[in-house]
């Protein structure tokens, strides 16, 4: 079977290829997820909530890249996988200080962390002048690099460095309705800088990931996501489904309880509404989801 598409495609391709018992391909025309390269597909329910992850023996035979097609793409797709690609470092340094097993069954490998690692450091370097060039349709060096880590390198990272908090406040996420239609990218963005906040990480550190994120396009306030501080019942629904048995946030060094979950949200829309201020940078505009 062969997979021309997005995230969704492509993992449909994988699970119907696997339950047929045929090989599968994949040929991405967005480099909007790692989807393309994994072992994995993500199930949702009808309404769009996580649902579960499947699992299976390979890895796609051929993953099948045209940088043109990537490029005549919105920009938007691009930065979510920008989005989905910066969490790879961030859950892979998390998983290696626990110790924890990563999506693939085993310990994180030394290269897996590396191309972790690899992954974030080449986003930081390409992706804004690489987004431009794609606003024009356009295939430069930046280009070419950005679509290597947000495919690759992140798919690589994750399955063999490991998935921790952000990750798994994305799934929760899906549980608030206020979000879907976001893509996958996006709502991983908050959960990277949620993980940030859990970790306690340097304010220079957060203040740095805050302003890089919102100039590649990606949300930083629960604003932009469809949600604000006041919704209770929602980021309950949201930590509750984070902090599930099985969920990839127990790989964080230290636990984490739904409380400090719901904490760390709501401590993202002020701070991040001012480091944007102090920036330079647009205010948050809400998102409102199509029914």
């Amino acid at each position: 079977m062969v997979a021309v598409g997005g995230g969704s495609t492509i993992d449909a391709v994988k699970a119907s290829g696997f339950l047929a018992g045929i090989r599968w391909v994949t040929v991405p025309t967005v480099a909007s997820t790692d989807a393309p390269t994994s072992a994995l597909a993500v199930v949702y329910t009808e309404d769009g909530a996580f649902e579960e992850y499947r699992f299976f023996p390979r890895n796609p035979d051929l993953v099948l890249v045209d940088s043109q097609i990537v490029a005549n793409a919105p920009a938007a797709f691009l930065a979510a996988g920008v989005g989905d690609a910066l969490a790879t470092w961030l859950e892979a340094r998390a998983t290696a200080a626990s110790n924890s097993l990563t999506m693939a069954g085993g310990l994180p490998t030394l290269t897996g962390t590396a191309l972790a690692r690899l992954s974030w450091d080449i986003l930081w370097e390409n992706a804004l002048p690489a987004l431009d060039a794609v606003r024009d349709h356009l295939v430069t060096p930046a280009v070419e690099k950005v679509i290597e880590a947000n495919t690759l390198l992140s798919g690589l990272g994750f399955e063999s460095g490991g998935l921790a908090a952000a990750h798994a406040i994305h799934n929760g996420l899906t549980a608030a309705p206020q979000t879907h239609g976001l893509a996958h990218g996006q709502k991983v963005n908050i959960g990277s800088l949620t993980q940030l906040v859990l970790e306690g990480a340097p304010t220079g550190d957060i203040r740095d990931f805050i302003e890089f994120t919102t100039r590649v396009g990606l949300p930083t306030t629960l604003t932009e996501i469809g949600l604000t501080v006041e919704n209770t019942h929602e980021l309950e629904l949201v930590a509750n489904a984070a902090t599930a048995t099985g969920e990839t946030i127990h790989a964080m060094p230290f636990e984490v309880r739904p409380a400090d979950v719901i904490s760390a949200l709501k401590s993202i829309e002020r701070f991040s509404r001012r480091v944007r201020e102090e920036a330079g940078l647009p205010a948050p505009k809400p998102y409102v989801a199509a029914h």
